[in-house]
Parts: C-alpha cells; structure tokens; sequence
C-alpha cells in the first residue's frame, strides 16, 4: 500500500470536534506539516491553547480514524500545535530564540511573472555577495521548476547527509564560494515534479531547517513567480529581511510586479522591499556595443520605483553573453570586466547597503503567523 496525503486527511475528516458539529479539516486545525515516509505519517494538529480539554482525545482519535479508514499498519505520529504562539522582538515563535538567526540576512527575490530573469538576478546576487566578501547561502525555492543547479553548473552534483550533535544534516553543494540547495538534486530533471502544494512546501521546510547551512551573512532565497503557497510557507517559516523584486520593463510584466510589491508589503506579512531589479533593460549587440535597442519599453521599473517610493537597485541589460553564460553554468558577475559583470556586481553592493539601512531603521522582520 502507498500512502499519500489526500487518504490522511480523507480519514481526518471523520474526527469531529466536540460540540461543534465540525470535523478537523473543516476547523483548519491540520497544520501544514505532513511528512509520510513509507508506512510511517506524521502530522500536527493546531490548538487555541495547550491546556484545551479536548486535545489527548482529538489526538488518540486521529490516530484511530487512520488505522479505521486507512490500513491498521500505519504508524502514526500526530503532534500538537498552539494556534498564537507568543513571538519575541527577533520574530521568533513561541518565546524561543531565533532558531534561524545563523542564516544572517535573508533576502527573497521574487517577481510577479515567469520569464523575467528573476533566477539569473537570483545567482548573479548570491555570487556577487560571495566575492564582496560575505559569506551566502542560496536557496532554490523553486519546486516544480528549479534552474540553480544547472546556473551553477552542478547539475550533476548529490547532496550528502552529515550527522551533527546528533542529528543527520543535508551538506548544501558550494560552487564560487555560495553554498546552494535545490530539490532539483534531487528529482529527476527530465520528470515533472506531480506534488500538491502541501508536499511542495513541506520539501522547502526540510531544505530550510534540516540543511548544514553554517552562519551566513546572506540568505538568498530564489522564490518561485508570482504569489503562491510556497511564498506563504517561507514567510511563515523565515523572518525574511527585506524582498528584491525583478521585472522587465514591460507593462505585462509591471502589472504582475506590483502585486509581487503588495504581498509583501501586506500589513500581515510586513516585509521591506529592498528594491526593484530592471532586467533586460535594453538590448546592446556585441557588434554596437554602445547602442542601446528598448526592445521592453523604457524605464519602465524606473517609473515603477519612484511610484512605489522604493530604491531602482539595478538596470541590467539584454546581452547574447548573459544566456550563454546561464547555459554554460558561469554567471556574469564571476567577470566584473564585461558590461553585465560590473552591473551585477553593483546590484550587490546596492544590496548590501540598502540591507544595511534596512537594519538600521527597522525592527526585524517577525514570522508571520496565519492559520
């Protein structure tokens, strides 16, 4: 028998909360943290308040609702959850210290539509970081369809666990001095990852947290386009510093920005944008290389940062090299000598800078706590 999520939650909904009429999927109390390895499932149910009368019942009757409706054969593991957990000033839960303080800075970069070059941003940022000297992690976060491996060129590395105090770690793959993890080492490239969001975002989790990450200055986050569970997993799980969002200068593209801009800034979430990146600003030939073609439109993003009273951080432009050099596994920025090098290598150290005013002016970014 293979178990997946949808026969859990299936037997989950005959457990029904006392008094209320409602089973515990219709109450949102199933947390968003399933993991089913084999025979074995594991799972938390969301609580008001530890001490509510009910919860060794709920839990034993989960537990017999799976060996009724499932298989008897299935281990069980069903922990608890406080809905409201108390957080502290560095944005952790429940009154403990930052479990994630080692990463340093994390910094999603995100853009509202696929196709813009928000991963290219994404490496060209995290190597850039690397040779101004800091220490960086980059996280491919893009489940379904993740591009890292192949832009650093180790596409045919596999990641190794390592056991400290106690516990087995993923060894992230370093290549021109990042330490990078993507889900694409490990699946099949050639297969299309069939997962629901859930098991989406419970693979992010386990790259997240059971990752040797060591301490960094700088964790880049490449999110997947647009908004999505993956987008509220992290902002759940990471207090994120501050978002750089990509775009073309094109008004599809800008449309989609704004709302990448909105989400984040959403009361609820509450997390600074560092600055807007205009990718594939104009294209150069390298024949001509002091023409300038606005093939997207002109300043497009310019205009955008000013109406949303946000930094511009880069105007990167279209040239042959910077797909040739994604293709081949070398980012641009590892030759600050080309026209694209020294752009990207700028855009770094805007980041730097805007992070560090960031911190200066703003309390730390707290997890967000929705259920």
């Amino acid at each position: 028998m293979t178990l997946y999520p949808q026969l859990i939650i299936d037997a989950l909904k005959t457990v029904r909360y006392p008094g209320t009429g409602k089973n515990i999927i219709e109450m949102e109390m199933l947390e968003d943290d399933m993991r089913i390895a084999g025979m074995h499932v594991s799972f938390s149910l969301i609580f008001d308040k530890p001490t509510n009368p009910f919860l060794k019942s709920l839990v034993k009757a989960s537990e017999a609702a799976i060996h009724a409706y499932v298989s008897k054969d299935v281990e069980v593991e069903v922990k608890t959850k406080t809905q409201t957990p108390v957080t502290v000033p560095d944005g952790s839960p429940s009154g403990q210290t930052n479990p994630y303080a080692h990463l340093g800075n994390i910094i999603a970069v995100s853009s509202g539509k696929g196709g813009v070059g928000k991963s290219t941003v994404a490496a060209n940022l995290a190597i850039g970081l690397a040779r101004l000297g800091h220490r960086v992690g980059l996280l491919d976060c893009d489940i379904f369809g993740p591009s890292m491996p192949k832009m650093f060129n180790v596409e045919d590395a596999r990641p190794y666990s390592e056991e400290i105090d106690g516990k087995a770690l993923i060894k992230p793959i370093e290549q021109y001095g990042v330490k990078m993890l993507s889900i694409g080492f490990f699946v099949d490239p050639a297969t299309p990852t069939l997962w629901r969001g859930g098991m989406a975002s419970n693979a992010l989790k386990q790259l997240i947290g059971e990752t040797s990450w060591g301490d960094l200055d700088y964790f880049i986050l490449d999110t997947p386009p647009g908004t999505s569970d993956i987008h509220l997993t992290l902002v759940q799980t990471l207090p994120i510093t501050g978002a750089v969002i990509v775009s073309t200068p094109q008004q599809v593209a800008l449309a989609d920005a704004r709302k990448g801009i909105n989400m984040y800034m959403n009361e609820k979430v509450n997390v600074p944008i560092l600055g807007l990146v205009e990718n594939m600003s104009w294209f150069t030939p390298a024949e001509l290389p002091d023409n300038r073609y606005y093939i997207f439109g002109r300043e497009g993003v310019k205009q955008l940062a000013e109406e949303m009273n946000v930094p511009l951080l880069a105007q990167i432009p279209l040239v042959q090299s910077v797909c040739e050099n994604g293709d081949a596994g070398t980012p641009p920025v590892l030759d600050p000598s080309t026209l694209t090098g020294n752009a990207f290598l700028q855009f770094a150290a805007r980041v730097v800078t805007q992070t560090d005013k960031r911190n200066a002016e703003r309390e730390k970014t707290k997890v967000v706590e929705m259920h």
